[in-house]
């Protein structure tokens, strides 16, 4: 049975160190703690055009946009449960409605001929898809697969903030399937991780006094556009997408 969920935040993201980490993990005793998925391996497939329309609006930069991409937590069989995500991003804040599926029924939904199946409760999601999935047209499909590990964190300490650390942030352009094994390229040095900060509104103040002390510094960066911008920096042709 189909599920959805909407979220509506900012998300704020640093690149940072292990030695950052480890420091930051002391920092939160008292206020946040690892949710019930403790270490998660998160899957992605990002939908784009053949001619990468999402990903180069993206990059821009704009006050508006917008992705589609299809989410499991480890990998997936035919039967087992992922999220379909509409997000949307307009002037910082994030805007995230998710549908849940069968990862068959949600690969076959999701193909220009097709409607995505979706519940009585359900239908307004369902059909901000169906929206989405004809303003951008037949050539709409999987584009990329990315993966990455997370540690996920929840407040504790009554404050309405949640944290995220991902390392292990990998790409590839074949074999787009979740239900595939894992494995690709390294978006960033293994070394370092991504930490993305997530509030209605503002940061907690021992958070802001964290960064401070350690020179963490806010930064733009999305794993997709710099997945992107790797792929265009190796190939050798010009056009639309490469096919494996």
């Amino acid at each position: 049975m189909a599920a959805k969920m909407t979220f509506k935040r900012y998300e704020l993201k640093y690149r940072i160190n292990r030695a950052q980490r480890d420091a930051l993990l002391k920092a939160i005793e008292g206020h946040l703690a690892l949710d019930k998925f403790g270490h998660t391996t998160i899957r992605n497939l990002y939908y784009d055009t053949d001619t990468w329309r999402l990903v180069r609006r993206s990059i821009e930069k704009p006050w508006y946009k917008e992705k589609l991409r299809v989410r499991s937590y480890g990998q997936a069989t035919d039967t087992s449960p992922v999220f379909v995500e509409l997000k949307k991003k307009f002037e910082k804040v994030v805007y995230k409605r998710r549908l849940a599926l069968p990862c068959q029924a949600a690969m076959e939904g999701l193909k220009p001929e097709n409607i995505l199946p979706a519940g009585p409760t359900d239908r307004q999601i369902g059909r901000e898809i169906e929206a989405f999935k004809h303003f951008y047209g037949p050539t709409l499909a999987p584009a990329m697969y990315l993966s990455y590990e997370r540690e996920a964190f929840y407040p504790i300490d009554g404050v309405d903030f949640r944290m995220t650390i991902d390392e292990n942030l990998l790409w590839r352009m074949e074999d787009i399937d979740l239900r595939a094994p894992g494995g690709g390229q390294f978006i960033i040095p293994p070394d370092e991780l991504i930490l993305e900060l997530k509030t209605p509104g503002g940061i907690p103040l021992w958070m802001v006094k964290f960064l401070s002390e350690n020179q963490i510094y806010k930064t733009s960066f999305s794993k997709y556009g710099t997945a992107y911008r790797q792929w265009m920096a190796g190939q050798t042709t010009t056009g639309g997408r490469m096919y494996a």
